[in-house]
């Protein structure tokens, strides 16, 4: 595998479509313009149309010829994630890949329109809902993957909570934050290990690292006095953090349950590797559990 795999390394991508969350800025932003760059038809979808309008103008800019297009997504609401799914599955007969992407970290406690805490229902059940929509589209398709991104932050303070799972009796931000990219975690290996034998698709993870984004306006008040100081050490910029989204997505030796991070210090910058997660993020008790779980409160089975 090569050392520095790069966006040079993307093979061709004409003649798919990529689905990519959180498309309007930061890690999403990159993922899109580097897979319409290599021929993706690209679908941003976001929650503000205005700005996805925006980003699919930039990628134009950058990209002569770009073929994108903007479906509004909210995934904190999970009528907005059937209807975008609706109009997804009316405009593509089929979908290569899905890249589960857009997320909140650190907020305040807020909740969705359905009811979960914001983190949870948003980086963990809006992609989850989404996916279960969106996979018969995936399954006839050779080669097709779903990408869902996690982060450094699965090992936090983290693990799923099932008594309190939306932070009502109790609710600490960065266990909350650590919860739902776990879950992200977690719900890729159950996945793949669902799809295990359907031949075509296959579910990976991925992480950027200390991605220099809009992520980082919630940090707590003492971590963003630091940020000026570790930011040059640690962090890397949102093209070098959607690397590892980007080979999960597209490197021909990418297998079914693997996780891409970057390959330097800590794993907070560098080039794409395969790199390991938590060992709790491997329970098969507690994925199987969180599955369960995440199909009554979304509503959403699968068809594997």
């Amino acid at each position: 595998m090569a050392n520095r795999w790069t966006e040079q390394d993307i093979p061709d991508q004409k003649g798919r479509v990529a689905v990519v969350t959180g498309a309007n800025s930061g890690l999403g932003f990159e993922a899109a313009r580097a897979l319409a760059a290599h021929g993706a038809s690209v679908v941003l979808a976001v929650r503000d149309v205005d700005k996805g309008k925006h980003a699919a103008g930039r990628i134009a800019g950058a990209v002569p010829g770009a073929d994108t297009t903007v479906q509004q997504l909210d995934l904190t609401s999970l009528e907005s994630v059937r209807n975008a799914a609706d109009q997804l599955r009316s405009a593509h007969s089929t979908i290569d890949l899905l890249i589960n992407n857009a997320g909140v970290m650190y907020p305040p406690r807020q909740t969705t329109s359905d009811g979960f805490e914001l983190q949870f229902g948003t980086n963990h059940l809006g992609h989850f809902a989404l996916t279960g929509l969106l996979l018969d589209r995936m399954l006839p398709v050779p080669g097709s993957r779903v990408v869902t991104v996690s982060s450094v932050g699965h090992r936090i303070q983290a693990r799923i909570n099932f008594d309190d799972l939306q932070g009502e009796r109790s609710y600490n931000r960065v266990a909350a934050y650590g919860q739902s990219k776990l879950a992200n975690l977690m719900f890729t290996y159950e996945l793949q290990r669902r799809l295990s034998g359907t031949g075509n698709t296959i579910a990976v993870a991925a992480h950027p690292g200390a991605a220099n984004t809009d992520l980082m306006r919630n940090l707590p008040t003492a971590l963003r006095a630091l940020v000026p100081i570790l930011a040059p050490i640690v962090s890397q910029s949102p093209a070098m953090g959607a690397l590892p989204i980007l080979r999960a997505a597209t490197d021909p030796a990418v297998r079914g349950g693997q996780y891409y991070g970057p390959g330097g210090f800590l794993e907070t910058r560098g080039y794409p590797k395969i790199v390991e997660s938590s060992g709790q993020s491997h329970d098969t008790t507690i994925q199987r559990r969180l599955w369960t779980v995440s199909e009554e409160l979304t509503g959403v089975t699968f068809p594997v």
